[in-house]
Parts: C-alpha cells; sequence; structure tokens
C-alpha cells in the first residue's frame, strides 16, 4: 500500500490538439504544473477527463504519460467501465503501468442494487493489490450510495480505504459516513472545489478536483490544516466567484480547458466532439473575471 492520500489531488484534463488527437506533450506541463503548485497528487482519466472518449490505446498512452512524468506525485487512475470485467481489465492495466490507486464509480444499472454494487468492488478488489478510490458521484452513475453502504465498502474491502465524494450536500454526508467509519476511510471532496471549505472543516482529507487553479485549493487545505481558518477562509470566499463560474453545468469541461490554455499549460483547449464549445460572451465573462479577481497565478 501507498502512504495514506491527504490533501490536493488534481484532477488533468485529457489535453487534445486541435485535430482532436492526444496532445502528450501538454501532458508534461500539467503535471509540472501539479508539482510545482504542492499537490500531493494527480487524478487521470476521470469524468472531466474525458475518459469516456478515449480509446483503449490512448487510455495507456496518457496513463504511462502522466506516470512517467509523475516527480513523486501520486497517480490515481479512473478506471470506472460499464461492466465488471472491463473494470477489472482497466484496473489490472493502471497497476502495471505503476498508478497509486485506482478509482472506481458505479457503473450504470438498469436498476440500481447495492448488492450487486458490492459485489462489483469485491470482485475488482480480489484481482488488485493497489487502493480503490470510491467514487461517489450519482449525477454521471445514476446510483446512490448511502452512508450504510459505502461504511459496508470500508469495512469489508481492505483495499477500499478512498472516496471521492461528490453526492451533495457533501458537508452533511461527511459527518453521517465519519460517524459510522471513524478515521477508517479518507473522503475527498471534488465537484469543482466549491464547497472546500466546508468539506475541510467537516473532516475531509482534500480534494480530487481539477480547478484550473490548483494552486487557490493547495492553500485552502495547508492553512486549515495550519489552523489559520480566517486565511482560509480569506482565500476562499476571493476565488469562489471563478471555483462557481469553472463548474457550470454542461459546459464546465470547456472552461476550465480554456483556462488551462490562457495560463499555457495547453496548446488547445478543445473538447473532443461531441463535447461542448464555448461561445465569445463566455470566454469575455472569463476574462473579466480574471480582471476583477486580479489572479496573481
Amino acid at each position: 500500500m501507498t502512504k495514506t492520500f491527504t490533501g490536493v489531488h488534481w484532477m488533468l484534463a485529457t489535453p487534445f490538439l486541435d485535430n482532436e488527437e492526444v496532445d502528450v506533450n501538454s501532458i508534461s506541463n500539467l503535471m509540472q504544473k501539479a508539482y510545482s503548485s504542492r499537490c500531493e497528487g494527480v487524478v487521470v482519466l476521470g469524468v472531466t477527463g474525458e475518459s469516456a472518449r478515449l480509446t483503449d490505446e490512448e487510455r495507456q498512452i496518457i496513463t504511462s504519460e502522466v506516470i512517467n512524468n509523475a516527480n513523486g506525485l501520486s497517480v490515481t487512475v479512473g478506471t470506472t467501465a460499464a461492466s465488471t470485467k472491463a473494470t477489472i481489465k482497466y484496473s489490472q492495466e493502471a497497476e502495471k503501468l505503476g498508478a497509486s490507486a485506482v478509482m472506481i464509480s458505479a457503473p450504470p444499472m438498469g436498476k440500481p442494487n447495492l448488492g450487486a454494487l458490492l459485489a462489483h468492488y469485491e470482485k475488482i478488489a480480489e484481482c488488485i493489490d493497489i487502493p480503490i478510490v470510491v467514487q461517489d458521484y450519482p449525477q454521471t452513475s445514476g446510483v446512490h450510495m448511502p452512508p450504510q453502504f459505502i461504511s459496508q465498502l470500508a469495512e469489508k474491502i481492505p483495499q477500499v480505504i478512498y472516496l471521492k465524494l461528490e453526492d451533495p450536500p457533501t458537508p452533511s454526508k461527511i459527518t453521517a459516513i465519519r460517524n459510522l467509519t471513524g478515521d477508517k476511510l479518507s473522503i475527498f471532496g471534488g465537484l469543482g472545489g466549491v464547497f472546500l471549505l466546508d468539506e475541510l472543516n467537516r473532516g475531509s482529507s482534500g480534494a480530487m478536483t481539477g480547478f484550473a487553479y490548483p494552486e487557490v485549493l493547495v492553500d485552502i487545505y495547508t492553512n486549515v490544516a495550519n489552523g489559520n481558518l480566517q486565511e482560509a477562509e480569506s482565500i476562499f470566499f476571493k476565488y469562489l466567484p471563478m471555483l462557481l463560474f469553472e463548474f457550470q453545468e454542461g459546459i464546465g469541461i470547456s472552461i476550465r480547458k480554456y483556462a488551462l490554455h490562457n495560463r499555457g499549460l495547453i496548446s488547445s483547449y478543445r473538447v473532443r466532439h461531441p463535447g461542448p464549445e464555448l461561445s465569445q460572451e463566455t470566454k469575455d465573462e472569463f476574462h473579466d473575471l480574471l480582471t476583477k479577481l486580479e489572479v496573481p497565478y
């Protein structure tokens, strides 16, 4: 097992060239930014990494490039698939490539069945040795995981030691899970970081999200960890408008990529078709917000 995760684990966008081919060179830029921003890890091939739009060959190329540029950062690989067999295959491939952990959401189910979902995670755990990050994101999976079920996963499956919680209201669910599991499960917030401050105050271990300015998230986390709550609040509320702007439903990944491109971290802000494209009005609003907030990064 790797050391216990804490802090900010930056969810990586998958960079594409204008022709929609994977932009391998930009991956190293993103990894350098994760390191210089003092992130403790990265997560690749998540929902906002457009994993569903990638071929199996591209998944391996991207994972290898991220791990080769890790520079000591932990690398969690999203291995969610529509079947248990495919998830096992992806998870074993990630482990073989050197992943620190795998992140797995519930697969799509015609009729969500928690018994079948428990068996899904058990079967995967039997086939790998690295930790599992359970992703609780019902908006994309269509499956709701009650706190009691999450507690059951942590109790029955040794590799389930992390939870990426994206089922709002996240602060109250953190408390409910903590009351059942104690410190057995490290809980990380997501959802663009818009609830980060409250999540940390409720006992989360950090954040796994892809906000284009990870330095902000790291500064908030570090100040809370050091007991500087007033400074953490000041940073959070200053950048909350940007967090909310980037997290707009339907176009969030496009805004994030535009921001990363604006920072010079990726060569193109292309989202793979049929992904959303930004209007000029939204681009103008982004630049207006940067100016108003006087973003120093």
